[in-house]
């Protein structure tokens, strides 16, 4: 019996008072940040709750009850008023903006990123990285001038091209360099073994960086398309007839044109950004998990 006890297992540092005391204290911390979490959820999501609200509430009534409190009598005809009000086109010319610049500047920035990593050793290489990453170091708003002089001398002005071209060009940037960063993440010996089996730069390009940098290209999709869909700088200097304009621009005009119609205002907001809400709910994990990994560096 003396043999036995005598192996008995000593106590585990957690069952200590100092190890208790500093798992009650990290479980006071995420009391915390839970509530914390809570509150912030509140924050956000009350202004979409009443955007939603409102949407469905007549003029009169939206003057004469809570501004918090659900319609006591549902109604469409907000949004009846917003789709007859040619919101459809507004809606198609965000989609051409939208994918016509973020397809481009994906491939272009893929392609380059892939570029500036395996040709690491060329001092122009090297160079182009540097130029990349000075532009993210430029705002649109101190270009904005230089842009529209330069659209006026390729003639198209009042056109979506003259929206997607721009676009494309501040787009690049930020995704060579998350791409960048990715694909420095492969292993090396991924690319001897393709260069062994006598696959070429382009061959190795597309069939093992790709696929394997396939959630950073999922990232910059989903931020360039919500950052280009919501773009109201560039619709607004370079277009000018309605026929040419985008949602974030006619959101604008909604506002005028309703005066203080708020319930019509809230119901074409609502319209708009559903697609972006699902966007990100669907993308949601690939975007977190590619903007983590691409920044691991």
């Amino acid at each position: 019996m003396a043999t036995v006890t005598s192996h008995r297992p000593s106590p585990t540092v957690s069952g200590t008072p100092g190890g208790t005391r500093k798992r009650n204290k990290a479980m006071s911390y995420n009391w915390l940040g839970g509530g914390l979490s809570w509150v912030w959820l509140f924050v956000v999501m009350l202004p979409i709750y009443w955007i939603v609200i409102t949407s469905f509430k007549t003029q009169a009534n939206y003057f004469i009850t809570n501004p918090l409190a659900p319609p006591s009598e549902l109604t469409f005809e907000n949004y009846k008023t917003v789709i007859e009000s040619d919101i459809v086109r507004y809606f198609i010319n965000s989609v051409i903006v939208t994918v016509g610049a973020v397809i481009p500047a994906v491939a272009v920035s893929f392609m380059a990123a892939y570029a500036i990593v395996r040709g690491s050793n060329s001092r122009i290489l090297r160079g182009m990285n540097w130029v990349f990453l000075m532009g993210l170091a430029i705002p649109l708003q101190a270009v904005i001038i230089p842009v529209y002089l330069i659209i006026i001398r390729l003639q198209m002005y009042d056109t979506l091209a003259a929206i997607i071209l721009p676009s494309i060009a501040f787009a690049i940037p930020l995704s060579v360099l998350v791409l960048s960063n990715f694909i420095r993440d492969v292993p090396k010996e991924l690319f001897e073994s393709m260069r062994m089996d006598g696959a070429s730069e382009w061959g190795t390009m597309w069939r093992l960086a790709f696929p394997l940098t396939r959630p950073a290209l999922v990232t910059v999709t989903i931020y360039n398309g919500l950052g280009i869909w919501n773009g109201f700088l560039l619709p607004l200097v370079l277009t000018q007839s309605p026929d040419q304009r985008t949602v974030p621009l006619a959101l604008a005009t909604f506002s005028g044109q309703f005066g203080v119609n708020v319930p019509a205002i809230a119901a074409s907001v609502t319209l708009t950004t559903l697609p972006i809400v699902l966007l990100y709910a669907i993308g949601r994990r690939q975007l977190l998990s590619g903007l983590t990994a691409g920044f691991s560096k």
